[in-house]
């Protein structure tokens, strides 16, 4: 066993994690990745947003194939133990690299990778001592030269496989070499049996198409195969949530909080999906919060917006109206820092997480990133009116619990009369958007419920607008 070969440390982190209370058995997936592994060259990438479980699965499918561990008492246990699996179980020599970890005193590319070659070396030097290999060889010699004296293969891991891209040190020109890299390493090998990737950003993103183009990549939107492994199903959250109220003396926390919170994502076939971190941790603290947004760097949603104001400020209202936009959803488009248009916006924010994608629309899935919108607009000046009618929003809360009718009139007829494509007097929801940007801050203290649609919405006489303005519910 070594540092990436076969490693312990796979078999450790998952079971530490199947012992957790709210631990969720996805290990059904494995029953689909046997029969790749058997076939022999067979390439998948699986691409989600942070926190959806990417890293626990990748745990898992080390430490089932991984040979020289037994992990049998761990897998009898979960659901792949009760198929005719087991066969598979610890067959494979497993080769399972985090790409986002690298030595604390890495300053670039080639200390980067210099680092993860001397690990992975070492571990095939010391399993493979009668293999006499040559010195100097790339990594991809070294495990020929074992396939062709023991016609031994392996699995390949490859977990957050695109982090490299987004490490500060990392040039243009490192970031080619990284993909030569894994071309060498992994293209037209025999000595490959299943290599699973995972990431947040497709493939496409970074290669110029031949490169990785043995890789059938699956993604939240875009495919339907192991739609259900990643992120929570609804019964599945059910579930923990039985056990909650088992383990919970005051249970806080409400099963509809749960999916107003962090419900809202869209497998292929329509199946909810709610964010698994943010449901744990929620449950896990007896409280509803913003768990998921607060893991990682937030700032894509600024530089979007604040960069492509006139493309999206429109949309974003209805957006945080509750509102689903049409978008023509372009995942290989969700390249950082380089957006340019409306919907190469939308594309990245569907794969980072930030709206969820369904049916060629997107919309913001949940209170948790409604919050974070809200709080967006009302601290960015770049959206323009959009800003300047949130920050009257305390205001408006003001008068609306006074009964202050003149300053309601006053801040109602600023939003009426400012200056926008989006207020259109023949659009019920549209002018409901903009309702709703004035009362964003009663979004901390009190749930926005809209009135249920009724009648026609104007006269068609008159042409005159009608509108059923939200009312707060403690």
């Amino acid at each position: 066993m070594g540092f990436y070969l076969n490693s312990k440390k796979s078999l450790t982190m998952y079971r530490n994690e199947t012992r957790k209370p709210y631990f969720v058995d996805k290990s059904m997936m494995l029953e689909e990745l046997c029969p790749l592994a058997e076939q022999g060259g067979n390439y998948i990438c699986i691409t989600r947003p942070r926190r959806f479980g990417k890293t626990i699965m990748a745990n898992m499918i080390s430490a089932f194939f991984s040979r020289g561990i037994d992990s049998k008492d761990l897998f009898d246990h979960l659901a792949i133990g009760k198929t005719g699996a087991g066969g598979f179980r610890n067959r494979y020599n497993v080769i399972h690299i985090d790409f986002s970890k690298y030595g604390d005193e890495c300053e670039d590319y080639k200390g980067y990778i210099d680092y993860l070659k001397t690990l992975l070396r070492e571990d095939l030097y010391r399993a493979y001592p009668e293999c006499g290999f040559r010195k100097g060889a790339t990594v991809s010699e070294d495990l020929m030269r074992i396939y062709l004296q023991t016609e031994e293969g392996f699995v390949f891991v490859l977990d957050e496989w695109d982090a490299v891209f987004h490490m500060s040190f990392v040039t243009e020109t490192d970031k080619r070499a990284y993909l030569l890299f894994l071309k060498d390493l992994l293209k037209d090998q025999p000595y490959v049996r299943l290599a699973c990737m995972t990431g947040i950003l497709p493939i496409a993103k970074y290669s110029s198409g031949s490169e990785l183009n043995m890789f059938l990549e699956y993604s939240m939107t875009g495919q339907q195969r192991f739609g259900c492994y990643f992120g929570f199903t609804e019964s599945e959250v059910e579930e923990l949530y039985r056990r909650y109220l088992d383990i919970c003396d005051s249970p806080g926390v409400s099963m509809e909080g749960l999916r107003e919170w962090y419900d809202g994502y869209r497998t292929v076939s329509g199946e909810r999906i709610f964010n698994p971190r943010s449901v744990v941790a929620a449950l896990s603290n007896n409280q509803l919060a913003n768990y998921w947004t607060s893991s990682g760097p937030y700032d894509e949603i600024f530089y979007y917006v604040r960069h492509n104001v006139d493309d999206v400020k429109d949309s974003l209202a209805c957006l945080l109206a509750g509102e689903a936009v049409l978008a023509n959803v372009e995942e290989y488009a969700a390249t950082s820092m380089s957006l340019r248009t409306r919907d190469e916006i939308f594309s990245a924010m569907v794969v980072y997480g930030f709206l969820s994608g369904y049916g060629g629309k997107v919309r913001i899935p949940n209170k948790e990133l409604m919050d974070r919108f809200a709080d967006m607009v009302q601290k960015e000046s770049s959206p323009g009116y959009i800003n300047r009618l949130a920050r009257e929003s305390e205001r408006m809360l003001a008068a609306t619990l006074a009964g202050d009718t003149g300053t309601m009139a006053e801040i109602l007829e600023f939003a009426h009369n400012t200056e926008s494509p989006l207020i259109s007097y023949n659009s019920e929801a549209e002018l409901a958007s903009v309702i709703n940007l004035i009362y964003l801050s009663a979004r901390d203290r009190y749930r926005i419920e809209r009135e249920d649609r009724a009648g026609i919405g104007y006269s068609r006489e008159s042409k005159k607008h009608t509108c059923r303005v939200e009312y707060l519910r403690n």
